[in-house]
């Protein structure tokens, strides 16, 4: 079962990108939706045993790399926390694809996009099933390399080429930190192999290493490294900026990618490697803070976006953010939970969003919108649903969720969770805000749109309004039929030993017993958040254009994304393209291909070109050339040897 979980979109994408055009666009759309979906529900059939019955087991795949004394098997790691990732990859990928079907329906290569979505499905599962570091390295950089393909799908469009390398190029920055905390993993313990890492982990706790004159902690050195990898993946504060950029990709991409799939696989490396977090006290603080600071980060830039995916793209940035400081608190089940439940509601806002693209024709700036509900109905209330879960209402899937991240930030009584619940409690009223600005810009008030475009809005076909209406489901009742198995009482009976966390760290444990105050804040800002939003676009609609008028810089400093691309291109950038260029001019050009190849062309050149000179075509020039020969070789004769 659990083979044909992980290698089934493997081979769909062989069949849908090789022979797609042979098979048909039916057939190769059939091949990979039929291979997704089954494997959705052999996921969660593994769910059920794994949870419900503790079957954990390891599946032997293959005898992989053995090299000397170094030796690594490919095998399937499936545990509880395994399960839970399989659950949330296949359910939201199966969904996509069947939306896919109707969004693009009509483009003309649908099997290739088809291709690069099973694609990027198997890579992820290999990377939640990994056993080891270098498998999980090996689906960490598929999902790299599909994510690429995928943002980049429209090639023909510059911004989407432009998005799909830039997303690359970032990734590569914090790639480069991951492998080499996989090396230094291996430097410190001699093995790969989770079970093997893990195991020695607290022997390795408070040891150092020397180097550049100084006494570095190892798993402090080791943890930060591959958290540097979970930043670029996990777009978090400094490597986030590719993220908005890659909205050029179509709207299943963005959902698949950026609701429940790539960006989740760093808060999913940092909750397995909880044996080794746990001992590093160090980076926990750093990811704590890194998180918290992510979330309040890319909230505030969500209040001035107006294209309708991008605000939901720096929402994903923000609740990634809520993760990541669970994780550096030792929460890693809260943290788990939202991943869990944000999976479902973000990827209903993402297709809910396309459903709204669909209508109007490809818009996607809400300023052009407006008055769209009543065309639209039943998307409207979709994006509803998924706004009243973001925004942690009462009894939605984020509610459960979102709220024990924040009681457990609290709850673990450090100054730099404290610091976590007050960036978590300001991106909590910014995200109601920013939802509701959503809403009220594209479904209320006068259309704003072409009238061309008003005549021809139209609802989504059903094979697009049926994977919103799953999806709805988990955004409604996930959180309260998971809440008590993920963070209740019983939380260690529910994960097990996939996940690990300290007698000492507390959090989980207290945060059921959090002040009152502390477990209503999150309403009651989400609560101010719509109601201010709601005076903001429908009460006062002028209100916004008069505020950024008035605080004209804000403004621009919150469109322009903190000018955190500027920045990076007058720091990184601009120096590196002209470093490049002397490099190319002045180090290839004129050095090495001056003194180099073109030089000793160009002497040959010039040689020859005199030598023919010589070449008059007179008898007498050669004659009297002949006696100069002469001559010069009877005097050398005498000299040397006159005597």
């Amino acid at each position: 079962m659990y083979h044909l979980i992980v290698f089934l979109p493997l081979l769909a994408a062989i069949v849908a990108g090789l022979f797609g055009r042979r098979i048909g666009d039916a057939a190769a759309m059939a091949v990979t939706c039929g291979a997704v979906i089954i494997g959705a529900v052999l996921s969660w059939v593994a769910f059920y045993l794994v949870i419900g019955h503790e079957q954990v087991v390891t599946v032997k795949v293959l005898d992989w790399i053995y090299s000397g004394g170094f030796q690594v098997d490919w095998a399937l790691k499936i545990d509880q926390l395994t399960a839970v990732m399989l659950v949330v990859v296949n359910t939201v990928s199966a969904v996509v694809h069947v939306y896919s079907v109707g969004y693009m329906s009509h483009d003309p290569h649908r099997p290739r996009f088809f291709a690069y979505l099973s694609l990027f499905t198997f890579a992820m599962l290999m990377l939640i099933t990994a056993d080891n570091f270098v498998q999980l390295y090996m689906g960490w950089e598929g999902v790299g390399l599909a994510s690429y393909l995928l943002i980049g799908f429209w090639f023909k469009k510059p911004s989407a080429s432009a998005a799909a390398i830039k997303a690359f190029v970032v990734n590569r920055v914090g790639d480069f930190g991951f492998a080499l905390g996989i090396m230094a993993i291996f430097a410190a313990v001699g093995s790969v192999n989770f079970e093997t890492v893990f195991h020695a982990a607290p022997g390795l706790a408070g040891k150092t290493f020397h180097f550049l004159w100084t006494d570095w902690d190892i798993l402090n050195v080791a943890t930060f490294l591959l958290f540097l990898g979970a930043m670029g993946k996990s777009a978090q504060l400094g490597l986030h900026t590719w993220l908005p950029d890659a909205m050029e990709g179509p709207t299943p991409v963005s959902a698949l990618i950026h609701a429940a799939t790539m960006v989740t696989a760093g808060v999913f490396m940092v909750a397995r490697c909880s044996p080794l977090f746990e001992y590093a006290p160090g980076t926990m603080q750093f990811v704590t803070v890194i998180g918290a600071s992510t979330a309040f980060f890319a909230a505030t830039i969500g209040l001035a976006q107006n294209d309708i995916k991008r605000v939901i793209a720096y929402s994903t940035c923000s609740q990634l953010g809520y993760m990541f400081f669970a994780l550096g608190v030792s929460a890693y089940p809260a943290a788990i939970f939202h991943l869990f439940t944000h999976a479902f509601f973000k990827a209903l806002l993402f297709l809910g969003a396309g459903s709204v693209i669909h209508a109007v024709d490809g818009e996607q700036d809400m300023r052009r919108m407006g008055g769209l509900w009543k065309h639209i109905k039943v998307t409207y209330v979709m994006m509803w649903i998924g706004s009243l879960a973001l925004a942690g209402l009462p009894f939605f899937a984020g509610y459960y969720s979102k709220d024990g991240i924040l009681e457990a930030a609290w709850a673990a009584g450090t100054p730099v969770g404290y610091y976590a619940f007050a960036m978590g409690i300001g991106a909590a009223v910014l995200t109601a805000f920013y939802s509701w600005r959503l809403l009220f810009l594209t479904f209320h008030g006068k259309p704003r749109a072409d009238h061309h475009v008003m005549e021809h809005v139209h609802e989504s076909p059903m094979v697009m309004l049926a994977p919103l209406a799953v999806l709805a489901l988990g955004a409604m009742f996930a959180g309260y039929l998971f809440h008590d198995g993920f963070i209740g009482h019983h939380w260690k009976e529910f994960w097990g030993e996939a996940i690990l966390v300290l007698d000492d760290h507390k959090a989980l444990e207290n945060m059921h017993h959090v002040p009152f105050l502390v477990m209503i804040a999150p309403l009651v800002v989400g609560l101010v958040g719509i109601a201010v939003a709601w005076y903001a676009y429908i009460r006062d609609p002028d209100l916004p254009r008069r505020a950024a008028k008035q605080q004209v810089v804000l403004y621009q400093f919150l469109l322009n994304k903190w000018y955190f691309d500027e920045i990076y291109d007058f720091i990184f950038v601009r120096p590196a393209m002209w470093l490049g260029r002397v490099l190319w001019k002045e180090g290839d050009g004129r050095i090495i291909d001056g003194l180099g190849p073109d030089g000793f062309a160009a002497t040959v050149v010039r040689l020859a070109r005199r030598a023919s000179v010589l070449q008059s075509g007179y008898v007498y020039h050669y004659a009297f050339a002949m006696l100069i020969g002469v001559a010069a070789l009877v005097t050398y004769f005498f000299t040397a040897f006159g005597h």
